[in-house]
């Protein structure tokens, strides 16, 4: 963004702070919020007073370097490229500087540099750093050794939080809770220990502690967002929606322009079924959405709901066309081709939902609805199938497998998945029997499923990607496994999850 429009969407006392005219006073400022961990007000500060060109040359170079760790904790990469090569322009070098640009590197999606930058140095930064390239490359085992080797080393404070949150996203809580620890010994009250907590504890189920956690960053850090961010969220989990749209307010006030919480302005108000409010949130970056988005999704819906389906038809067969495997994308357009009088092409739309055996009540009463528009005979069927006590069974099932594989238990899931599908074939069902198989090890069962499930769907994605990946967990055939995980990544190139999977096939058929 220019600068006009930088300073324009700032805080008004952000505003006036970057028009005063005393760069020791910006100066000052900078290192105040440095100190309070205020990064956003360090960058305001810092760029204020080095704009002015009257600092002296030292005191210039300490806050350029002030900056760039700022713009690094920030996750602005390129920020940070740029304030350390106005660095190496005034002459600074050394380890601390190649760290710098390596983390600026990872952050600009870089993640080979990062480690190229890094060389064979063994400190624990660099094994930090190593471990999050290869998260970034998706190599998770890697990731695992550079932490373990970095804790080794004697770790410290950031090693010990970029731990804890990678043993948190697979699940090792107990390996977590032994890196908070050291977190909490070494900045017990620090912004990323009360988050790191709240993360925990959230995913623990303990859904008190991690509000008391949240709230104290809240109070510790009242311009910082994240723990605004984060007690919205958890307030949304808990049911209480009013209280996270009055925080994400609060987000949104130190940080309008922040996409986190246009996010969640636009979740929430969705939530409540103020489709205006999404228009108005959301109408001005209309040119810039992507259909397939929850944005994107969400602003579809908003114009449908407000007697716009045309307008609303274009964006989902848009966000279908591009995501073909999307059940909202499918349910929505057939909803606005139903809206738009087009009862036939809404029916042939809604058709793969209701026809599977995953179908719920709306999948079948949009079906029905559709079929008696269009005058379809299948309409006494639907009719049918909605009052039967196969349907209640199926959904009974369906609900049952789901909440198996939320909480990871995969005997319980292939049971239900199995009972569901019975002696029928359903590409749907199929694809998540192999889910489960692969998880629990049940790596000929995982191919098998998959592979009937490509069968009957061979052109989608998932599909492509499920006979990939089960492949690949069982370490069988990895050159099939690649190619297949390459196709799915042509045919949904946004898809990161897709992306990550076919970079673990090319490691793993080098």
């Amino acid at each position: 963004m220019t600068r006009a429009i930088f300073l324009l969407a700032m805080p008004p006392l952000a505003l006036l702070a970057a028009c005063s005219p005393d760069p020791a006073a910006h100066a000052a400022r900078a290192r105040a919020a440095f100190g309070a961990q205020d990064y956003a007000t360090v960058r305001v500060e810092a760029l204020a007073a080095l704009d002015s060109g009257k600092l002296p040359a030292d005191q210039g170079r300490a806050l350029l370097r002030m900056l760039a760790r700022a713009q690094l904790r920030l996750g602005d990469g390129d920020g940070a490229q740029a304030t350390l090569a106005r660095l190496e322009d005034a002459g600074e070098t050394g380890s601390d500087m190649t760290r710098m640009r390596a983390e600026a590197a990872l952050l600009r999606g870089l993640p080979r540099q990062t480690l190229s930058l890094l060389g064979r140095s063994h400190d624990v930064d660099a094994w930090r750093l190593r471990a999050a390239a290869q998260q970034a490359l998706g190599d998770s085992a890697k990731a695992l050794e550079a932490f373990r080797a970095g804790m080794a080393a004697g770790g410290n404070f950031e090693l010990a939080r970029d731990y804890a949150r990678f043993l948190i996203a697979a699940e090792d809580f107990a390996g977590a809770q032994g890196a908070l620890a050291m977190m909490q010994r070494w900045q017990p009250d620090g912004i990323d220990t009360l988050m790191v907590e709240g993360q925990l504890r959230v995913r623990e189920g303990q859904l008190d502690a991690a509000t008391r956690a949240y709230d104290r960053a809240i109070a510790k850090y009242p311009r910082r967002i994240e723990p605004l961010i984060e007690r919205a969220n958890l307030a949304d989990m808990q049911n209480q929606l009013d209280r996270a749209i009055d925080l994400i307010g609060k987000a949104a006030v130190l940080a309008p322009g922040d996409p986190r919480v246009l996010d969640l302005q636009v979740q929430f108000a969705s939530e409540k079924g103020d489709w205006e409010k999404v228009r108005q949130l959301l109408g001005p970056h209309e040119i810039d959405l992507d259909p397939r988005t929850p944005n994107g999704l969400t602003y579809a819906e908003a114009l449908l709901r407000l007697d716009h389906p045309e307008q609303a038809r274009v964006m989902f067969a848009r966000a279908l066309l591009l995501s073909p495997q999307n059940p909202y994308s499918r349910m929505m357009l057939a909803e606005a081709q139903l809206a738009t009088g087009d009862a036939e092409t809404a029916l042939r739309t809604i058709r793969p939902l209701s026809d599977s055996l995953l179908a719920g009540q709306r999948e079948l009463d949009l079906a029905l609805r559709a079929a008696r528009a269009a005058g379809d005979p299948m309409a006494d069927t639907l009719a049918a199938r909605l009052q039967s006590a196969q349907l209640k069974r199926d959904e009974g099932l369906a609900g049952a497998a789901q909440a198996a594989m939320a909480r990871r238990d995969w005997p319980a899931a292939i049971a239900a998945y199995s009972a569901l599908l019975g002696d029928g074939s359903d590409a749907e069902v199929l694809k998540r029997l192999a889910v489960a198989c692969s998880n629990a090890g049940r790596h000929a069962e995982a191919i098998a499923y998959a592979d009937r499930a490509l069968l009957i769907s061979p052109r989608d994605p998932d599909m492509l990607h499920m006979a990939g990946l089960a492949r690949l967990n069982a370490g069988q055939d990895l050159d099939t496994a690649r190619r297949l995980l390459a196709r799915a990544s042509e045919a949904d190139p946004a898809n990161r999850l897709f992306r990550a999977d076919l970079a673990r096939g090319e490691v793993a058929t080098r």
